[in-house]
C-alpha cells in the first residue's frame, strides 16, 4: 500500500493497494516520483492487468478536514484494502506508521524504493490522484491544478491571493485557514 496527495493545499487524499502476481510483475516498476508521468501512465495500465487485485480509495477534503491528513490517509488505505477482491493476508505500507486495516500491517521506511508491490500501489494512487486533479483544473480554473496537483507552487499561491480558496482547498491548513481570516476580517480604520 501506499497513497498519494499528503502534503498539498487542495485535493483529496489517495490510497492504493495492489496485489501482484510474481509470475507477472511489469518491467519498470519504481517509487511513482521516479517515473515520467508518461512512464507512470504506461505502468498504471500494466499493474492493472497483470495484479492479482488492485484498488485505488480516497478520503475526501472534508474528511482531510474533520479528520486531520493522517487519519484521513488510514481511512483511505482501509477503504482500498476494502475494495480488493481478495482479502490480503497482510498488508506492507510505505512509511513508519502502522494504520489500523482489516489485516495486519508492516511499515517499510522507503518502501515505495524497496517493494516492487509499494511501489506499484504508489504508482496507483499518484495516477489517481493527478488524474484527478487534471479534472478538478475544468471545474475550479485558474488555480493551475492540472499542472502543481495542488502542492503550494508559487504560481498555486499567486492564483490563491487573487482567486481565494476553491472548495476542494483542505480549509484546516494553515496557509488557507490564515487566507480565509484574512479575507473574512473586517477593515479596520486605516486598513484602506
Amino acid at each position: 500500500m501506499d497513497e498519494a496527495g499528503r502534503g498539498p493545499l487542495a485535493g483529496p487524499v489517495c490510497a492504493a493497494a495492489v496485489i501482484l502476481d510474481i509470475r507477472a510483475i511489469p518491467a519498470g516498476i519504481d517509487d511513482s516520483k521516479a517515473l515520467s508521468p508518461r512512464a507512470r501512465g504506461l505502468l498504471e495500465a500494466e499493474i492493472k492487468a497483470c495484479a492479482v487485485a488492485w484498488a485505488v480509495a480516497f478520503a475526501s477534503v472534508e474528511e482531510i478536514d474533520t479528520l486531520n491528513i493522517l487519519q484521513a490517509t488510514g481511512l483511505a488505505m482501509r477503504r482500498a484494502v476494502g475494495a480488493l477482491s481478495l482479502k490480503p493476508a497482510h498488508a506492507l505500507v510505505d512509511g513508519n506508521y502502522a494504520f489500523r486495516l482489516p489485516c495486519p500491517v508492516r511499515t517499510v521506511v522507503k518502501g515505495d524504493a524497496l517493494s516492487l508491490s509499494i511501489a506499484a500501489a504508489s504508482i496507483l494512487a499518484k495516477t489517481a490522484r493527478d488524474r484527478m486533479m487534471a479534472e478538478m483544473d475544468g471545474v475550479y480554473p485558474g488555480y493551475g491544478f492540472a499542472q502543481h496537483k495542488g502542492y503550494g507552487a508559487a504560481a498555486h499561491m499567486e492564483a490563491l491571493s487573487a482567486l481565494g480558496p476553491s472548495p476542494i482547498h483542505r480549509s484546516s491548513w494553515a496557509p488557507i485557514r490564515l487566507l480565509n481570516q484574512a479575507r473574512t476580517q473586517p477593515l479596520i480604520d486605516g486598513d484602506a
